[in-house]
């Protein structure tokens, strides 16, 4: 199975497009002299990834973590009796200096207590697994960790049903320390059991574990001041109810020697993380498939601050792969909700995001064919070079474009004279084809629409941005899409196909930008596509669609709250919608259109039945006005320049 590569070893991908003045991106473009001659040249380390890739076969291909909840042994546990300054055992394997009690050999230890300045380590030599059970202890040090586990086969804490226990640490450490946490383990650590845990990382990490960390049950707390919870080669919860509150990173996985390591896995329980960066951050993959997740990152989407850099808590952050396949999913983030480095795959589960940037960003590819993705703001809704929406139910509002399909950003050179164009910025990387990058990281060659600019400023019909195309691809088969932008709805700096399922589009309301934004081909073949937005960059399908379609500019701007009914030449209704944005032009494409019929677009009447973003199962355009009449497959006049 092809997954990825070593994280230190990057494929680089360089993209060199030599576009024409005609084809610069941006809505407005401003020229003196000869032709412009735009070159895009990007290069950007871009992971490669099949974003199709179900959990089962992301964890399949990363280390195990190691799980020793089994290990535990109750009925021949050595009793660790805690008490103020000092320590005292029941049998062999431990010793006491002071403050200081110290594990010498594999086996069960029950804690119980408090020890209000002191550490218990273990430095086990012998073959084994170290199990710690907790019944109630209160661990503190000034100095150092609170348990320090420097030496075994692998570690176990469990927590002793119906008990309390705390950890608290040393407030600041050596920046040559190993052991930087108040729960510390340099081997394999297993977190079960049904007590509580309540750990506080006063000079670093809260739970850190220098190599697989996972956690099967037990109520945990951690606050820190930086990262909460850290499992270097792996950290999988299992279970249980893990509350985080971090400075840092909420949960963290950071293995960047090995790329089957440095995975974050949540399968079940119930995580709530408060972070200061980002809430779960990984150097390879993101897996939830159970659970309850709930994540805010930079004190989430209402301190977001685009305009600067600053902004960069994110709310899942994994460098290869993020998976979502079940389970309930809510994000608030200060930067990105989602983001990947590689790819991103909504599988199963429901997702709800509030987002100060993207809600969902991959670099290479982005396939959503399940569960429900619920944005409720954002600046942008999906990001990245290839985006598949195969099904599923998913909803964006957004404060610029909904969906952005984008291989990177353009820097323009004139050959004489000087000229200005904009493009989406964004990670630049080759467009892969079906949810995979290419092997030789070639971006495809867009090809520009043909014939001229339609008479009267109308659209560009089959692609009407104005910038070419970058190679990235929007791909639509199934599910359904809402988009609700105040930028473009849906914007493909490359090109974009439909071909089943449903797309609605409402916004934006300026002319600026455009409902729909395609630098290349529209294709429509099957499935249901209504887009309701201003008329100033009015793009439609394109003429070779297999699909008829239309594209009507109105007589009037209408108002968010009109029902618009599409009507045969013989009065029978073919769509009805609800508009919840101010609107000026309609595009709708279905089965019930044909190619050179003759459509009209009516205003008034009632919408009924189950609706989809306003797209309603049924209407009566009884006292509707007409509106327009126009051809199926021929684009409407009176719109603007296509663009970004």
């Amino acid at each position: 199975m092809t997954k990825k590569r070593p994280i230190r070893n990057p494929t680089t991908i360089a993209v060199s497009l030599l576009l024409s003045v005609g084809l610069l991106a941006g809505c407005s473009l401003a020229t003196t002299g000869a032709a412009t001659d735009s070159t895009t040249a990007a290069t950007a380390a871009a992971v490669e990834v099949d974003a199709t890739q179900s959990a089962a076969d992301v964890l399949a291909a990363d280390d195990e973590a190691t799980d020793s909840s089994a290990d535990v042994d109750d009925s021949s546990a050595v009793g660790i009796a805690l008490d103020g300054d000092t320590a005292t055992a029941s049998g062999d394997g431990v010793t006491v200096d002071g403050g200081t009690v110290t594990i010498t050999a594999a086996g069960t230890y029950r804690i119980s207590g408090t020890l209000d300045d002191g550490q218990v380590v273990v430095d086990a030599t012998d073959a084994g697994t170290v199990a710690l059970i907790l019944d109630g202890a209160s661990i503190s040090s000034s100095t150092g960790a609170a348990v320090d586990i420097r030496q075994a086969d692998a570690a176990v804490v469990s927590l002793a049903d119906g008990s309390a226990n705390s950890l608290g640490d040393a407030s600041s450490y050596d920046d040559a320390a190993d052991a930087n946490a108040a729960l510390y383990s340099a081997v394999d650590l297993t977190i079960t059991g049904s007590g509580a845990l309540d750990v506080t990382g006063n000079g670093n990490d809260g739970i850190a574990s220098q190599d697989g960390l996972v956690i099967d049950a037990g109520t945990i707390t951690v606050d820190a001041a930086d990262d909460g919870i850290r499992g270097k080669d792996a950290l999988v919860i299992q279970g249980g109810a893990v509350t985080v509150t971090a400075g840092g990173d909420g949960l963290k996985s950071d293995d960047e020697e090995d790329a089957t390591r440095g995975y974050v896995a949540i399968a079940d329980g119930a995580v709530t993380v408060t972070a200061g960066d980002d809430g779960i951050a990984a150097t390879t993959d993101v897996v939830v498939t159970g659970g309850t997740l709930d994540v805010t990152a930079g004190g989430g989407s209402a301190d977001a601050t685009q305009a600067t850099d600053d902004a960069t808590a994110q709310g899942i952050t994994a460098g290869v792969i993020a998976v979502i396949e079940g389970g309930t999913t809510t994000i608030d983030a200060q930067h990105d909700a989602i983001d990947a480095d590689g790819g991103v795959h909504v599988a199963a589960g429901s997702v709800s995001i509030a987002a100060g940037d993207d809600a969902v960003h991959a670099d290479t590819a982005l396939v959503i064919d399940g569960g429900t993705l619920d944005v409720s703001t954002a600046e942008e809704g999906l990001e990245s070079a290839a985006i598949t929406v195969a099904g599923g139910e998913t909803s964006l509002v957004t404060a610029d474009d909904g969906v952005n399909a984008t291989a990177g950003s353009t820097t323009e050179t004139t050959a004489t004279g000087t000229g200005t164009g904009t493009t989406s910025t964004g990670d630049a990387v080759a467009a892969p084809a079906e949810g995979t990058t290419p092997a030789d990281g070639t971006a495809p060659t867009g090809e520009r629409p043909a014939g001229g600019m339609p008479a009267g400023g109308g659209d560009m019909g089959g692609g009407g941005g104005m910038g070419g195309d970058d190679g990235s691809t929007f791909t639509m088969t199934g599910g359904t899409l809402t988009i609700d932008a105040d930028g473009d709805g849906l914007d493909s700096n490359g090109s974009a196909s439909i071909s089943g399922g449903t797309v609605v589009v409402s916004g934006p309301e300026g002319d600026g930008n455009g409902a729909l934004d395609v630098n290349g081909t529209l294709d429509v073949s099957g499935g249901t596509l209504l887009a309701a937005g201003s008329t100033g960059m009015v793009v439609s399908p394109a003429t070779t669609s297999a699909q008829g379609w239309i594209s009507a500019t109105l007589d009037q701007t209408h108002d968010a709250g009109t029902i618009v009914q599409v009507l045969d030449a013989d009065g029978a209704l073919v769509a009805s919608f609800e508009a919840s944005k101010r609107f000026g032009n309609v595009v709708f494409s279905s089965d019930a259109i044909t190619t050179g019929e003759a459509y009209t677009v009516s205003i008034g009447g009632t919408v009924a039945g189950a609706s989809v973003g306003g797209l309603a199962a049924s209407g009566d355009a009884t006292g509707a006005v007409a509106s327009v009449t126009v051809t199926a497959g021929e684009a409407a006049a009176g719109g603007g320049m296509g663009g970004r």
